[in-house]
């Protein structure tokens, strides 16, 4: 047993120090780089003030390692100490299904987690944030949206685990065929239920209707080949100045998103260079790419799954009675950190995913300059490190960094003006 707790430890702890390194690691070379090419994030990016956004990495990004050391330190504390053994041996002496304890279970981890949160949220959003001028909240808003939120992950997390457990008590042989079933259904569901349910209950969204901005977004439908009735804008400005666009959805439920910051901060131009980017997404079939490597992805966790609930070890090794759910909550901790040790194999398909969507927009708009000035406007607006370690990026980034983005595009777009002219010519 002893060399089941060293294993677990360095699994656990080991992922936790190594990321947190990646993170120290990520905002020195940040830092360095910026300073050394101040000029070109100056002029190119528009940063004016280099120190401020370098401040701004370093301030996120030390609340974020507070709160994955403070997060890791009360999961140990628990199983170590005894509490979670207790808490489960408690619940199992509940005259209820055995579903519905372990939908209690889980509701009540949810809960747990959303409160030890809370103050890294408060001081996130009312200090990093205000202090460099990104929140619009005010703190009856921001309770409100905790409210709501932990509302909502409640219902989502009852229908998901019940889900499971139920599945994992009817069929106990086979049970993860049916959670990945059951995993898949709620993806596709939620691609529809999220924009036209869960996000209008933060955000106010207005469809954007005649005007200039509807003749920018139809005219880049058009030159897309795209149908779609559905364009909002979003009130981001209620919480925060930050800015993005995101498209969602599939069939007749595929919407676009402006956020009403990014309508603030870009041109027409720019706004439709990245319209065509996120339309590549669906042009592509990315959105599809994505939902099935997510699946199988799902699948794999599911089958390891499968195989550590029905290990006794698993446990004995907090002393915690052998009940589904809390065989999931303990198999988790195990999973979770190769989880995140295996991201890279994930990004890479969304960074090829990310290059074709650039192209895309390259080829719609005729120019690489003003998809290239958008990534540009958004890196300045942002704050966002324009320079991540290559580790770093290769761990987190889904995206390519901002000055490979540039280059890739204005290469596109030069290759683009060469076939052109020589197309030209030979007429």
């Amino acid at each position: 047993m002893l060399e089941l707790h060293a294993a677990f430890l360095a699994l656990v702890g080991g992922t936790e120090l190594f990321f947190a390194a990646l993170a120290l690691l990520n905002v020195r070379h940040g830092a360095e780089t910026v300073a050394e090419r101040a000029e070109w994030v100056s002029e190119r990016l528009g940063v004016a003030d280099t120190e401020r956004l370098v401040a701004y990495q370093r301030a996120g990004t030390g609340l974020s390692l507070l709160r994955s050391v403070v997060g890791l330190a009360v999961v140990l504390l628990m199983l170590y100490s005894g509490l979670f053994g207790d808490v489960v041996a408690a619940l199992e002496g509940v005259a209820l299904p055995p579903v519905a304890r372990g939908v209690i279970f889980f509701a009540a981890l949810v809960v747990v987690a959303r409160v030890a949160s809370a103050p890294f949220s408060l001081y996130e959003t009312f200090v990093v944030e205000e202090q460099f001028g990104f929140n619009q909240q005010s703190p009856r808003l921001w309770l409100r949206d905790l409210v709501v939120g932990l509302v909502v992950s409640l219902v989502l997390v009852a229908i998901v685990a019940g889900g499971v457990l139920l599945t994992l008590e009817l069929f106990p042989e086979w049970w993860w065929v049916g959670a990945w079933g059951l995993f898949v259904a709620f993806s596709l569901a939620m691609l529809v239920i999220y924009p036209r349910v869960i996000a209008p209950l933060f955000y106010d969204f207005e469809p954007v209707e005649t005007s200039d901005l509807r003749d920018a977004v139809d005219d880049v439908f058009e030159r897309a080949g795209f149908d779609c009735e559905q364009v909002y804008t979003m009130d981001a400005s209620s919480r925060s100045s930050h800015s993005n666009a995101y498209f969602v959805g599939f069939g007749r439920t595929k919407r676009v998103v402006l956020f009403d910051t990014l309508i603030e901060q870009m041109d027409h131009e720019e706004i439709k260079s990245v319209l065509a980017h996120e339309l590549a997404h669906w042009k592509r079939g990315h959105i599809w790419k994505q939902l099935a490597s997510s699946a199988l992805r799902i699948g794999i966790v599911l089958v390891i799954f499968s195989v550590l609930i029905e290990q006794p070890w698993l446990y004995e090794m907090f002393g915690v009675p052998e009940t589904a759910y809390a065989g999931l909550a303990l198999g988790t901790l195990w999973i979770e950190p190769l989880v995140r040790l295996s991201a890279p194999l994930e990004n890479r398909l969304s960074l090829r995913h990310e290059r074709e969507a650039d192209s895309f927009a390259v080829d719609v708009m005729g120019s690489g300059s003003a998809l290239s000035d958008a990534l540009a406007n958004l890196t300045s607006e942002n704050l966002a490190n324009p320079f991540p370690h290559p580790l770093y990026a290769t761990f987190h980034y889904t995206h390519p960094p901002i000055p490979d983005r540039i280059r890739y595009i204005e290469r596109q777009g030069d290759s683009g003006n060469a076939d052109g002219h020589a197309g030209e010519a030979a007429g």
